[in-house]
């Protein structure tokens, strides 16, 4: 069978599955995810034995050391991902839910319930527990997924898999709710793109490249954010103390991911008295400054910042710095360089809190509080499969409910229009 062929199939085998998921209810879906999360640790060893042939393919291609970790399924992860199945067990089921329902003169009842998208594509590189993590978060929302993860990941990949439909077969669903394309062919992804009679919704989840490809390839709607240019505005009303704890955390925390803050603009007011200590704080965690002229008059040993600084995702211990006039400048500089996907201010004044919140245009405005909290889990979500900065039809982590759609369903006793 070809490429083509074998994703074609993969697409109808996932579109026929998602119609025997809708009406499932949420005790069979629990269940098989119970199951999966007992699964996972019973069958560790099969598991860490294909995990490490991905390891050694990719030690042998020079891979660096982090992304060997996040390749790696040791037992402290295993664990964690069959933990992970047990907590989306337990969330609330988002399908059938009546959002609204109201009578129209003629005595129709109107209402819209929440439905499954359909038919999930999901593209990401590296990270295999990635794959458990989608699979839970489309089955407890009533979809079907077709999984492409990296080829650095493929036989990690595929044991999963594996233990995922066994799970699903045991519990009485359908085994292509879950597929994972079993190929490293770089043509299955284009191939998989095409396929809108089959998949409704397309999700890539990694670098920009890889975003920008699917972006300008997908014949299928995508969901998707490219970078985290997350900003961080240290207001004239701050709390000095609390902005100096919360732009460290933002930075240095794991400056490595989406919701790192980026770049740090400060009022003019308040800059004199900030930032050499914050400059100190960050040059002792090995930070590298990048700052604008005024900046570098207060942290002498910064860089001087140039104008590719201020569009840029880091995502390592470099952080761009600007003093601003006021929170005009402020927002207007968010505006121009901003991607849409987090930003903070801290501030103790609450009009100028709520000024922020309102003209700030990001899927993640924050008051007084570190850019990493733009994740799933730490808002209460439960998980997510993404972080959505194209506004549709989402905006922000995705969810079990963000997952899902509404459609209108309407009662009547025999109405006919005039």
């Amino acid at each position: 069978m070809s490429v083509e062929q074998m994703i074609t199939e993969m697409g109808k085998a996932a579109k026929e599955a998602s119609r025997l998921l809708r009406g499932t209810q949420r005790a069979a879906k629990d269940a098989a995810l119970l199951l999966m999360a007992d699964k996972l640790l019973d069958r560790k060893e099969d598991i860490q034995r294909e995990n490490e042939k991905d390891l050694s393919l990719a030690k042998e291609r020079g891979i660096p050391s982090a992304m060997l970790d996040r390749l790696t399924l040791d037992d402290k992860t295993l664990l964690s991902m069959s933990e992970g199945l047990r907590e989306v067990a337990a969330l609330p089921d988002p399908v059938g839910e009546v959002t609204g329902m109201w009578k129209r003169p003629n005595g129709l009842m109107v209402g819209k319930v929440r439905i499954p998208l359909g038919v999930i594509g999901f593209i990401y590189e590296s990270r295999p527990n990635v794959t458990v993590d989608a699979a839970a978060l489309c089955l407890k929302s009533g979809n079907s997924v077709i999984l492409k993860g990296g080829s650095e990941a493929i036989h990690s990949n595929i044991i999963l898999e594996q233990i995922l439909r066994e799970a699903l077969r045991e519990t009485g669903l359908p085994e292509k709710i879950i597929q994972v394309v079993p190929t490293t062919d770089r043509e299955a992804v284009r191939i998989l793109l095409s396929l809108d009679q089959y998949v409704d919704i397309v999700i890539p989840r990694g670098g920009e490249g890889l975003i920008r490809y699917v972006v300008e390839n997908s014949r299928i709607p995508v969901l998707k954010h490219y970078k985290g240019v997350c900003h961080i505005y240290v207001d004239e009303y701050a709390d000095l103390g609390m902005a100096s704890d919360v732009c460290f955390n933002a930075k240095v925390q794991r400056p490595g991911v989406c919701n790192a803050m980026e770049t740090m603009l400060v009022h003019e007011k308040i800059a004199h008295e900030f930032l050499p200590a914050m400059g100190k704080r960050f040059q002792e965690a090995g930070v590298e400054l990048r700052g604008c002229p005024k900046t570098l008059n207060l942290i002498p040993y910064a860089k001087q910042a140039v104008e590719s600084d201020w569009p840029a995702e880091f995502l390592d211990l470099v952080l761009a710095v600007r003093i601003v006039s006021g929170m005009d400048e402020a927002l207007d500089h968010i505006e121009k360089y901003g991607s849409n996907h987090t930003e903070a201010i801290i501030t103790k004044d609450y009009e100028r809190s709520r000024r922020f919140l309102a003209e700030v245009d990001s899927s993640v405005v924050l008051v007084n509080a570190s850019t990493r909290f733009n994740d799933g889990y730490q808002l209460g979500l439960g998980a997510e499969i993404g972080i959505n900065t194209s506004k549709l039809h989402a905006f922000g982590p995705m969810g079990l409910e963000e997952l899902t759609t509404t459609k209108f369903i309407v009662y009547g006793d025999g109405q006919v229009r005039s």
